[in-house]
């Protein structure tokens, strides 16, 4: 039979067969050893092949046989195994990242590392400016900057309110016979926003942590949700940290829209945008056309450094 897995627990699978039934399947040895090196062989949103055991009880169990081969993905480094690498999901057409400028705090290196990884796999990314009805002026200000700056870049950006409900349906119309993931750290409302946009699947959601001002875990394992108005969302557990995965230094300047765009005009064809003469990212960036924080994402991947917590800070230069 041929199904889509809804579900991963880690070692079961949620797998939704064509007919609409659901079955829970295990894998066989093989897949762990299989293609990418990855904590979960299988991933939410795979396509895959599985036979029903014949002893199961109403034969509501199978064994995964095959997963065909993937459209595109999204994948970033496992926090604890930093040699292994975790699939988010599989298969989708969007992906939606929420974003909170405190409650918890979303950095622009964050954002950065989940844009290049969407631009990476050629999936569409989409910013998500969540509890916009909690913030003070001048942080309303920040948010609107914020947003401005990765418009211009080409990335549509959207002010929304889970909790009020504001903008919701424009997200809803953007979701419409699409499979879209939703990420973001843990407490930046992503159960809040589907709960929103499908009240009836009532998913849980917890307070923000006041001690650490950090959201609590509330999704475990990523599940995909069929929803009233045709369109599949698949929800993800919160991420502290996006590690970039399989990402040459000659290409990653490619992920980035406004240095790819300017990129035929610098001197030598394979600038890395560093210390290399009439480099046109860094003449850019000198005038003000490319923003720093944008910089400073791209030279800490470039690296190899781990996240740094930089807040938007366009205007300086170091």
């Amino acid at each position: 039979m041929k199904g889509t897995v809804y579900k991963s627990t880690g070692s079961w699978y949620h797998v939704k067969a064509d007919n609409g039934r659901f079955f829970d399947c295990r894998i066989k040895g093989k897949f762990r050893i299989k293609g990418i090196k990855s904590t979960n062989p299988v991933a939410v949103g795979d396509r895959v092949e599985f036979k029903v055991e014949s002893n199961a009880e109403e034969e509501q169990n199978g064994v995964i046989t095959d997963i065909a081969e993937r459209e595109n993905y999204i994948i970033r480094k496992s926090v604890n195994l930093s040699k292994q690498t975790h699939i988010i999901a599989s298969n989708i057409d969007q992906a939606f990242l929420l974003v909170t400028l405190n409650n918890p705090p979303t950095f622009t290196t964050f954002i950065d590392r989940f844009l290049v990884t969407a631009e990476a796999y050629h999936i569409k990314a989409i910013l998500l400016f969540n509890k916009i009805d909690a913030y003070k002026p001048e942080e309303l200000d920040e948010v609107k900057y914020l947003a401005a700056m990765y418009r211009q870049i080409g990335y549509q950006c959207i002010g929304i309110s889970a909790k009020t409900g504001k903008n919701v349906e424009q997200v809803k119309e953007l979701m419409k016979d699409k499979t879209s993931m939703i990420s973001g750290h843990s407490g930046t409302g992503k159960s809040t926003l589907i709960n929103a946009i499908e009240p009836k699947l009532d998913l849980k959601t917890t307070e923000i942590s006041e001690q650490h001002r950090q959201g609590q875990h509330t999704t475990t394992f990523a599940e995909m949700f069929d929803l009233d108005f045709g369109a599949r969302i698949i929800d993800t557990p919160g991420i502290k940290g996006f590690g970039v995965v399989d990402m040459e230094k000659e290409e990653l300047g490619d992920y980035f829209p406004e240095f790819f765009a300017r990129k035929q005009d610098c001197k030598f064809y394979n600038c890395l945008h560093l210390e290399e003469p009439k480099c046109a990212v860094k003449d850019a960036l000198d005038a003000g056309e490319i923003p720093w924080s944008r910089y400073k994402s791209y030279l800490q991947i470039l690296k190899g450094e781990d996240e740094q917590n930089y807040r938007f800070d366009n205007h300086q230069q170091e």
